[in-house]
């Protein structure tokens, strides 16, 4: 029988954590699973201080993986770099606490991290990231903006950087991704790590983490005012991941007026509050659409919803961005409509003006 990575998968998942609650797998501690030749390596990512309570783990790992069919040898190996590192100089009391290995950016010198979430896919939340990242560097923050949905990034298309490659530093015996500066932000998508802009990404719940741990803690941001997260659609793996490893200074939920978006926009607003992590408010798009021959107004996916559910989830109604031609089309050519003087980036820029003000109510990162 050929080797199967949904029974090496499985088999991990009989292997438990040894400080946190569940599996190895469900502990976002596979970084990676490769087979060649016979033989399969996986990668754990561990935090240096508990380094002695993953030897066993490895050892019960690589007998689980060596035990498969089509696998002549096993190779589990265990490496310091951590999904959620922390950053040089913060207080080292918890010594379960992950740090940021010495001499590496990382975030070191992020204020501020948002996540930008919808819970679903199709209401608009990549395209409102990418202006509300725009509007804030144009009122003279400093912003990053992290595509953090692997299997269908939007960001490069969004801001004319398709095709662009990151570049790596050297940092000690570590290589730093430098971002994608675009429209005054700093910009990171696995779009620019892939070779081919066209080809899909088929990866598995713990490579998926991977990269998206790599593209927040190996990525030379500097200093920044805020980072923004374009959070992928769902309240998965992926999300539960991101919220707790990162845990962001807050989370902006996007939605439609439409019932069927506005139940996965709860959804979100309750994954959020389940992780401690406080909802600065939610963004209503695709509110209404203004026809350019008669200039009737349609309330296309109903009217009210959103601000209906904040008061409902006792969550901040930030405002809401409409149904506009030139919205698509200035994410289609690469130039976020933000940064087009005129009454679209005037909505923007309130919106923007909403999301610093309640993110000035959290605290700073240390």
């Amino acid at each position: 029988m050929p080797y199967s990575e949904d029974k090496a998968l499985k088999a991990l998942t009989a292997i438990s954590d040894p400080i946190k609650p569940g599996d190895i797998i469900a502990s976002g501690r596979l970084a990676s699973l490769e087979m060649s030749d016979g033989v399969l390596q996986a990668v754990l990512q561990i935090p240096p201080p508990d380094a002695e309570a993953f030897f066993p783990i490895r050892e019960a790992a690589q007998l689980a993986l060596e035990g498969l069919e089509g696998v002549k040898t096993a190779r589990v190996v265990l490496s310091a770099h951590k999904s959620g590192p922390q950053m040089a100089g913060r207080k080292r009391g918890n010594p379960h606490q992950p740090r940021r290995p010495d001499g590496v950016q990382g975030d070191g010198e992020v204020k501020r991290i948002i996540a930008i979430s919808s819970a679903k896919g199709g209401v608009g939340k990549s395209t409102m990231a990418a202006n509300l990242a725009v509007a804030l560097a144009r009122s003279g923050l400093r912003i990053g903006l992290l595509d953090a949905d692997i299997h269908g990034p939007s960001l490069p298309m969004l801001f004319g950087t398709a095709g662009s490659k990151a570049r790596t530093i050297a940092v000690g015996q570590r290589k730093i991704i430098v971002p994608v500066e675009a429209m005054g932000v700093k910009t990171m998508s696995i779009g620019y790590l892939t070779p081919d802009d066209d080809s899909p990404i088929i990866w598995r719940g713990p490579l998926v983490q991977g990269a998206i741990s790599r593209m927040l803690w190996d990525v030379d941001w500097g200093e920044l005012d805020l980072l923004l997260i374009d959070m992928p659609p769902g309240t998965g793996d992926a999300q539960l991941g991101l919220a707790q490893d990162i845990k962001p200074s807050g989370a902006v939920i996007v939605s439609t007026p439409q019932d069927l978006a506005l139940l996965d926009a709860r959804k979100g607003v309750a994954m959020f509050r389940k992780v401690d992590i406080p909802v600065l408010g939610l963004i209503e798009n695709m509110a209404v659409f203004t026809c350019p021959d008669c200039g009737g107004q349609h309330h296309i996916f109903g009217t009210g919803g959103a601000k209906r559910d904040a008061e409902k989830l006792n969550v901040e109604y930030l405002g809401a961005a409409p149904l506009h031609m030139s919205i698509r089309e200035s994410g289609d050519s690469g130039v976020p409509v933000a940064s087009i003087v005129g009454p679209m980036s005037d909505i923007f820029e309130n919106l923007a003006n909403r999301v610093t003000e309640k993110s000035l109510e959290t605290p700073q990162r240390e």
